[in-house]
């Protein structure tokens, strides 16, 4: 046992109690999803402090990297310094890219819940989140059939846009489907006006929204003033569709403002389930009767308990323990079970296709039960088109 690993463990048999790492952005241009984040582990930290008993005990070491790429670096380098071995955090994939060679280097277990572009699987990591053939594959053979194949990929300019809209123009060069336009933002632009004005002039069968934060909300608002001024390009006409957007970022881009469009996820705070109804009567106790439940609060919620459920079993924080025991059970949570493939480290999810209420919900108009996750899109891409179900 190295020095560093030794004196983890001889802190945790002192006193009993595991420190994990939360590291999100609760601050900054995409803040409203980290404080999401960072309130749904809360949730779970709480939990398991009401119900401590004697043994192992967790005490959560909240960050605030603010959207800083290097700042994700030092404060997870603290937390690992600090005997934090197992981390719940960063919410883009520059961010988890940046701290992953770190969180191996000291032999760490990252926990990663945001949809992401895939092509990746670590050891370090355990996936929580949806990769593309979770949520933009179902998502283009329920709209590319029922909206038309003639489609306006937007996005940031990191490697989520680049590689959301690269498999985007891929399923379409299969669906023989057409890209009519192709433009990118920084994550904090909202000068929008040539982007509108473009699409206005391409008029695509839909837009691909591949954005986030601020340049996001822009587009939103200003595509709702287009469409207030040309019916065209009206939501029913003409939608905007995501993967990423949720309803952490509504009342962001205010309400009404997106009302109308469609967006993918694992999981909607108004999925009709009975494990839901319970996960939201505990959200509505600690948070109020008014707060929108996203897959980023639920996300990091089942992501805290899954890690402290397996750290029970096993006795310790030794990351290839807890590793082999996320792999070995099935878990419940407020989107169904849950089990993590010991091939990839990625979450099996379902898919969930939302439109935009005015009160910044989201109806559930399309559901697919939970799918493998397939990172490297590796596997044949008709298998599963029957079984989306329609829900109107």
């Amino acid at each position: 046992m190295g020095f560093f690993a030794l004196v983890v463990a001889l802190r945790f048999a002192m006193d009993g109690t595991i420190k994990i790492g939360i590291l999100f952005s609760c601050t900054g241009p995409y803040g409203s999803i980290g404080r999401d984040c960072r309130d749904g582990a809360a949730l779970a930290f709480a939990e398991a402090s009401e119900m401590a008993g004697k043994g192992i005990s967790f005490e959560p070491v909240y960050t605030d990297p603010e959207g800083e790429p290097r700042a994700y670096l030092e404060q997870a380098r603290a937390m690992l310094r600090d005997g934090c071995r197992l981390i719940i955090g960063t919410i883009t994939s520059l961010a988890r890219k940046e701290v992953i060679p770190l969180i191996e280097k000291h032999d760490g277990l990252l926990w990663y819940i945001c949809p992401y572009e895939g092509f990746e699987a670590n050891e370090s990591v355990i996936y929580t989140g949806a990769c593309p053939n979770q949520h933009l594959m179902p998502l283009f053979e329920h709209l590319l059939p029922r909206q038309g194949r003639r489609v306006y990929l937007i996005g940031a300019n990191y490697v989520w846009g680049w590689e959301m809209n690269r498999i985007a123009r891929d399923l379409l060069r299969d669906a023989g489907g057409e890209v009519v336009g192709e433009r990118y933002l920084p994550i904090e632009e909202t000068d929008v006006d040539r982007l509108i004005a473009d699409i206005r002039s391409r008029r695509p069968d839909f837009i691909l929204n591949n954005m986030i934060g601020p340049s996001s909300h822009a587009f939103l608002r200003a595509y709702k003033a287009l469409g207030d001024a040309d019916p065209a390009f009206r939501p029913e006409v003409r939608p905007v569709v995501s993967c990423d957007l949720t309803e952490a970022e509504i009342g962001e881009i205010g309400l009404g403002l997106s009302t109308g469009h469609l967006s993918a996820a694992s999981y909607f705070g108004t999925l009709a389930t009975p494990e839901n109804e319970r996960f939201r009567a505990r959200a509505t106790t600690a948070f109020g009767a008014e707060r929108r439940l996203s897959s980023f609060v639920e996300g990091a919620y089942v992501a805290a308990h899954m890690l402290m459920d397996a750290v029970r079993s096993v006795g310790t924080d030794e990351p290839s323990a807890v590793r082999e025991a996320v792999h070995t059970r099935l878990f419940e949570t407020p989107h169904g079970p849950m089990r993590i493939d010991p091939r990839t480290n990625h979450a099996a999810l379902p898919f969930h296709l939302g439109r935009i209420r005015d009160d910044g919900n989201f109806d559930i108009i399309a559901s697919r039960p939970a799918m493998a996750a397939d990172p490297y899109m590796t596997a044949p891409r008709e298998g599963s088109r029957s079984s989306l179900r329609v829900v109107s």
